[in-house]
């Protein structure tokens, strides 16, 4: 039996007629519908609602006349006029809901999102019988959430993350009041006290974000299908469950930043569609077994921060040629051994963290065949070897982080392959050699530590070729020579620490006003002990997972301004233009042989650390220096300063800063001359404080990497304590 197919066709000019009565038909509709009038009550009660609000940015200024389509963010029902959707998200509007909003009894949808409402949340809102969704997250509401609340019966989101004054214990009504709520989002707020059991049976619950609160109790498991759950930085203790009830479902699971105990259960792996999964910063011990093998799904892995031991697992999850694991977090454990060669067959991995371990043996060579890595991040370990010449098949590597490990050899010519790499850190380890002129290549560099190792030879001409350079440090190598003349040529240096070598000759005059961070007083600043041990430079990483499987790489480099050229041959005079740095933090030429004067330090606004001891400088001691108020830190020891240093300089708060200056007379509580005197210990800067021996050093970066992740636009995957980075995943 065959199809019978029938077309009909109409005469041109008829079907011409029709085309046009059909356009005019819709613009009749079209015009009807924009011509819609809101009804009256609901107009008024409106205008009322605005009347208390503020709006500064005029976002509601369109709330005129009586036709709805003009006004922002309202929907009517087309035939009666009824306001059914309020839609305010990030119009910047503040202060206090007026009770004439909940005189809208057919709203469905109300959304004030990302706004600056301040005031608890209105009782009265419970009252909105046909409310189905909710958003009143990022604001500042406070109090606790109303028990009106219980009497939505037809609500099937409920958002009110991100009000830190928002708390109180979850209302026990939350798992029973709507037999439709699909979403709960209560994530970044004050509450307290354990999750209502009720909670745990909600059949309808597919999504579930109690994130970053204060809530505590044992971990229970759930017993509907959720899709996406984030407890994370919470204080949830226990063991952890199975979620088999989600075995078919659950995406993203979050519990880092809690006091989850014991080991991994293998059950997790049976999670077939799981792709987020982050249980970093617990107590989670013993070893991963080799039955942990999640499915190819699995995008993000993140253990790190617990006390997990053994080997490292030799496979963790399933992969195909189009999809696999894209982050591997196993960072700050205790697992030990070699690297094993299977993660170098993940091949979709964009970053992978094996930091703070015991890892022992050589970094495996075929680590060149994960071809999308951007990040490595091997240090604190004791990795042997050379860097592998393979690496360089990383072609799209932004960060290379070896530091602290054992591994020597020579910097490979061939890393200059390397093109985007912003971040190169390879301190502490024994590497030597000369920095190879190849580097050149290396023109994205912005962050590079080749300190505490066995470098040598002159400062190589490539290093000029890395005009984003932010940090650079080669301190504690046997680099010799004089200082290059483009050495202050850099924009955006923030950082430059060559101590602790043998370079010579004189400091060179150069354009100091280059760097626009020395120059600037007005730069973010934390507050830093400038004598922290500089051996610390750690760097802080942002992964942002776009889509499913793209990461984007950044990074937080939190630094003091300043130049450290202490400990080496110096000779001559300090360049006069060093002094007049405005947004220069940071000042160590201390251990040199450096002489002439120290002009004023007026001009240095920003400074909190200067070291000049242990030179020939000489002359009087700089002016006046209480229009400093940051500096905490001074040590103009062990030179040839003379003259009367009087209270009114504002130096009496450095104690045993002018010791060693045998011609120097300081002011006496009777006004008479009180010659410095030596401290107890010969060589020790300051008598009575933190010895401090040669270089003052500074804390450069500040930075536990925070990788954790976001999913669906929510702050998931977060572990602030002591981590490399933060991820952030975006649906």
């Amino acid at each position: 039996m065959g199809h019978k197919w029938a077309s009909g066709f109409l005469p041109f000019s008829d079907l011409k007629l029709a085309a046009q009565l059909l356009v005019l038909l819709v613009l009749l509709c079209s015009n009807l519908s924009q011509s819609l009038d809101l009804d009256p009550e609901d107009k008024a009660s409106m205008l009322k609602f605005r009347s208390g609000v503020q709006d500064p940015s005029q976002s509601l200024s369109s709330w005129a006349g009586s036709s709805c389509a003009n006004w922002t963010g309202i929907t009517c029902q087309n035939q009666t006029g009824r306001v059914v959707s309020i839609d305010l998200t990030n119009m910047n509007l503040s202060g206090q809901i007026d009770p004439s909003l909940c005189k809208l009894p057919f709203l469905q949808d109300l959304v004030l999102s990302q706004n600056s409402f301040s005031c608890p949340i209105p009782v009265c809102l419970g009252t909105l019988n046909f409310l189905r969704t909710l958003h009143l997250g990022h604001n500042r509401f406070r109090g606790v959430v109303p028990d009106t609340f219980m009497r939505l019966g037809q609500l099937k989101e409920l958002v009110l993350n991100g009000n830190n004054d928002l708390g109180g214990v979850i209302p026990w009504w939350v798992g029973n009041f709507s037999a439709q709520l699909e979403k709960l989002d209560v994530g970044f707020n004050s509450f307290h006290g354990e999750i209502p059991r009720s909670l745990l049976y909600l059949k309808s619950l597919k999504y579930l974000d109690l994130g970053n609160n204060n809530l505590s109790g044992s971990l229970s498991d759930f017993h509907q299908s959720l899709v996406f759950l984030n407890l994370g930085s919470n204080q949830f203790s226990g063991t952890l469950p199975c979620f088999s009830t989600c075995e078919q479902s659950l995406r993203v699971l979050n519990l880092a930043n809690n006091s989850v105990v014991g080991g991994i259960p293998t059950c997790i792996a049976s999670l077939q569609a799981l792709q987020h999964l982050n249980l970093s910063s617990n107590q989670l011990t013993y070893e991963m077994s080799p039955r942990l093998v999640f499915s190819e799904k699995l995008l993000l892995l993140d253990v790190s921060n617990n006390e997990l031991s053994g080997p490292l697992p030799s496979k963790v999850a399933e992969t195909t040629d189009k999809s696999g694991l894209v982050l591997l977090d196993l960072s700050h454990n205790r697992f030990s051994g070699e690297i094993p060669l299977k993660i170098t067959e993940l091949k979709s991995l964009q970053a992978l963290f094996l930091s703070h371990n015991l890892l022992v043996g050589e970094i495996p060579a075929r680590i060149g065949n994960l071809t999308y890595l951007q990040v490595i991040d091997l240090s604190h370990n004791s990795l042997s070897g050379s860097i592998p010449l393979n690496i360089v098949g990383c072609f799209q590597l932004l960060a290379l982080i070896l530091n602290n490990n054992n591994l020597s050899g020579e910097i490979q010519p061939e890393l200059d392959a390397l093109d985007s790499l912003k971040i190169l850190d390879i301190s502490n380890n024994k590497i030597s050699g000369e920095i190879p002129l190849t580097l050149a290549g290396c023109k994205s560099l912005e962050i590079v530590d080749f300190s505490s190792n066995n470098l040598s030879g002159t400062l190589s001409d490539a290093i000029t070729k890395w005009s984003n350079l932010r940090y650079l440090s080669l301190a504690h190598n046997e680099f010799t020579g004089n200082l290059p003349s483009w050495l202050f040529t850099f924009e955006v240096i923030r950082m430059m620490d060559f101590s602790g070598n043998k370079f010579s000759g004189f400091i060179p005059e150069g354009n100091f006003n280059m760097s626009i961070n020395f120059n600037n007083g007005e730069v973010d600043r934390m507050q830093r002990d400038p004598f922290v041990s500089m051996q610390n430079v750690d760097t802080k990483v942002l992964i942002v997972v776009t889509g499913s499987i793209e990461l984007s790489f950044s990074y937080i480099l939190s630094s003091m301004v300043g130049i450290d050229f202490s400990n080496n041959v110096l000779i001559g005079e300090v360049p006069v233009g060093l002094f007049g740095l405005h947004g220069l933090e940071y000042l160590n030429l201390s251990h040199n042989f450096l002489h002439g004067g120290v002009p004023d330090l007026e001009k240095m606004w920003s400074l909190k650390a200067l070291d000049l001891s242990h030179n020939a400088l000489s002359g009087h001691i700089p002016g006046n220096i209480s229009s400093l108020p940051d500096l905490t830190r001074l040590d103009l020891s062990y030179n040839s300063f003379s003259g009367f240093v009087t209270k009114k300089q504002g130096y009496n708060r450095f104690p045993g800063a002018f010791a060693g200056n045998p011609n120097l007379c300081l002011e006496s509580p009777d006004g008479g001359c009180d010659p410095a005197s030596l401290p107890v210990v010969p060589g020790k800067a300051f008598e009575g404080e933190e010895e401090v021996e040669g270089r003052i050093s500074v804390w450069v970066f500040c930075v536990s990497a925070f990788l954790s992740f976001y999913f669906g636009g929510l702050a998931l995957f977060c572990s602030p304590r002591a981590r490399k980075y933060i991820l952030h995943t975006k649906a």
